[in-house]
């Protein structure tokens, strides 16, 4: 549980790292990206120990499909409650279809790996 919770708060920051300053487009780049490296490192004190604390209980690929549905709901909130933007019903269709792809992951398939 705390690799989730872990991996929430690590994708809050990235959120706001990579599109919190699309409201500010005014001010200047180079603030822009000081200010976005600045947040994306407590975003990496946070997701660093999920991976870490995860692996083992979960696979890579598994730990990054999570990290990526998480994304997918924490970006889906921002969006709308921060940048004002409307989530249309084609956004929803796109993200269940996201989620049930990602369901594959985790499913212990009888097929023999390719390799």
């Amino acid at each position: 549980m705390y690799t989730i919770l872990l991996l929430i708060l690590s994708n809050v920051f990235m959120t706001f790292a990579w599109y919190g300053h699309l409201k500010y487009k005014e001010a200047p780049l180079l603030q822009v990206i000081v200010i976005s490296w600045t947040i994306a490192f407590f975003e990496y004190c946070f997701q660093v120990p999920a991976n870490r604390m995860g692996h083992g209980q979960f696979s890579a690929a598994q730990l990054k499909t999570i990290q990526e549905i998480i994304t997918l709901v924490v970006f889906a909130f921002f969006s709308v409650f921060y940048l004002g933007e409307s989530f249309r019903w084609n956004h929803a269709v796109g993200f269940v279809l996201l989620v049930l792809a990602a369901l594959f992951i985790f499913f212990p398939g009888s097929l023999r790996t390719v390799g």
